[in-house]
């Protein structure tokens, strides 16, 4: 695609002209433009040259609001420039998963490569007023359920039930098929997990193609969903086995992400997890003891690494063992 071309899409899908250098935009919002830089590379954007017109009108909407909310008080710099991190990776990837559908519609479509620019300056006309709604929309429900969590919460001892899952030998299978064989695995995989996990009641915290890491309030959640997982995935016979890991304790929470030793433990129990396996922590398996769902057996101790000796559970269904 020539580079006008690439320019012309790139302005249908921001909907409005280019008009203003980053010394512009940064006079108008107020601020020495080594400050707005700062905010423009927290949201993941590049430095441009001094005499590039690069900006539109939002761009300086979006630079007032965030220097407003650390005029107003409502958070300081430094947190603001967390939310703007947070945003900024979030809508990367977002972003890049969408465009990559629009690009595989087209290919479906038979759209030649001559004629994508002009497919996809009609796609941004249809798609961005329904994605940026939905976006909005999907965003706001998901603080209005993270923040009724952490308004009775102290931050300083969250407690929670930490879980993996791992595909087990992905590396060699992802070399015996094609990569849209190996992208269709995934994107199954990521999917159907994602399922399992939220309409259980848990949070999936990431996906990393072939390993997934989520976390649940109660250790119950969390083991219920271990047996989902292999459960479903197990039904599908072109999907190599999972292993699961579960921990329980005490995390952090950080951008999005958690960490701390629980989070460690659960990974490392995954690697150590046979096929088709629950490997739990003994802290999950004392608040499961007495639970009628599951059946717990405890395996001989193993060497955690960097954590040291513990004996482990593996978990199943109640009435599976023996």
């Amino acid at each position: 695609m020539a580079e006008e071309e690439t320019r012309e899409v790139a302005e249908a899908f921001l909907r409005e002209p280019r008009r203003y250098t980053s010394h512009q935009v940064a006079e108008m919002a107020g601020v020495p433009v080594y400050r707005a830089r700062r905010f423009w590379r927290a949201l993941g954007f590049a430095n441009v040259a001094d005499d590039a017109v690069e900006f539109t009108e939002s761009d300086v909407v979006a630079l007032k609001t965030l220097l407003g909310m650390v005029s107003a008080g409502i958070y300081d710099e430094e947190h603001v420039l967390q939310i703007a991190r947070s945003l900024g990776r979030a809508a990367t990837r977002l972003a890049e998963s969408q465009a990559e559908i629009g690009a595989e519609a087209l290919d479906q479509a038979g759209v030649p490569l001559a004629e994508r620019p002009r497919a996809w300056r009609r796609r941004a006309e249809r798609v961005v007023p329904d994605l940026a709604r939905l976006l909005v929309y999907s965003w706001q429900r998901q603080l209005a359920a993270a923040a009724g969590r952490l308004a009775v919460q102290d931050m300083s001892t969250v407690r929670l039930a930490v879980g993996f899952a791992d595909l087990v030998g992905f590396t060699r299978l992802s070399r015996q098929i094609t990569e849209t064989e190996l992208a269709t695995l995934v994107d199954r995989f990521e999917g159907r997990s994602a399922d399992v996990v939220t309409s259980n009641g848990g949070r999936v915290v990431k996906t990393l193609g072939d390993s997934l890491l989520f976390v649940a309030d109660k250790a119950h959640t969390a083991a219920e969903i271990g047996l989902l997982l292999l459960e479903t995935h197990a039904r599908d016979k072109g999907m190599p086995e999972l292993r699961v890991g579960l921990a329980a304790g005490p995390v952090i929470w950080r951008m999005g992400d958690v960490f701390g030793t629980t989070v460690n433990l659960a990974s490392r129990l995954t690697a150590l997890a046979r096929p088709d396996t629950i490997l739990a922590d003994p802290e999950l398996a004392e608040e499961l003891d007495g639970d009628r769902a599951f059946a717990l057996r405890c395996v001989d101790r193993l060497s955690v690494r960097g954590l040291g000796e513990l004996a482990p559970f593996t978990v199943s269904r109640a009435g599976a063992l023996g």
